[in-house]
């Protein structure tokens, strides 16, 4: 699959959806019920322009500020819009895509409710090729042990886990869909080198493997 494009110059104004405790990684889904008014707007302006927001985890302590401009994480996923329906009394249900790791500038004046920074996509650094493909390969057979255990969602998870040509895009749909402490997710989100990436993954798969099918010792 290839890795989801955008264009660029959204992000020299991309309106920001603060949220507690909520971390879109790339590659990752995150439904939304969007009912406050000044996001409300956002949600209209994104479908009438590029589909586009920032998706920005709020910093403890915003509770005394929220309805201002509480400060936020300055790594945020963003996210396109791919589902959207307007319900009868102006509310909105959203699906959003991750498509890119985002590093917030600076925040924007202006004149609508809701905020808008400029922020810079942060690159994924260089890696070793084979080591990393390596990495993924070890995800993937794990991901497929993980499937035969679990409940339910073991296909979508062994086709998940096989979506992405690249390993760090691989190892972000994966911890996307299975870390949900905001912590863990917050520090992916943040790390620019795929291998810490993929090792973090890797580790959270192990994890599970071991609580779901009682294991000796590390998977790998």
């Amino acid at each position: 699959m290839r890795e989801t494009a955008f264009d660029p110059s959204a992000l020299s104004s991309l309106p920001i959806f603060p949220l507690p405790n909520c971390v879109l990684l790339p590659g990752g889904l995150l439904p939304l019920h969007v009912f406050e008014p000044r996001y409300r707007e956002l949600t209209r302006d994104c479908l009438a322009g590029h589909h586009l927001m920032g998706v920005a985890r709020l910093r403890p302590g915003y509770e005394s500020t929220y309805y201002g401009r509480p400060p936020v994480y300055e790594r945020c996923g963003v996210g396109r819009i791919i589902c959207s329906e307007e319900l009868p009394d102006g509310r909105f249900a959203l699906l959003l895509r991750g498509v890119a790791r985002v590093e917030i500038a600076r925040e924007l004046s202006t004149e609508r409710q809701y905020r808008m920074v400029e922020a810079l996509e942060l690159r994924d650094a260089a890696v070793d090729p084979l080591d990393a493909r390596d990495h993924q390969n070890q995800l993937v057979s794990l991901c497929d042990r993980l499937a035969e255990v679990i409940d339910e969602g073991g296909s979508q998870l062994r086709e998940l886990v096989r979506t992405f040509e690249s390993p760090g895009a691989c190892a972000d749909a994966i911890a996307a869909a299975l870390i949900m402490d905001a912590d863990a997710r917050q520090e992916l989100l943040e790390a620019c080198d795929p291998m810490i990436r993929l090792q973090r993954t890797l580790g959270h798969v192990s994890h599970l493997l071991c609580e779901l099918a009682p294991c000796e010792s590390t998977v790998n």
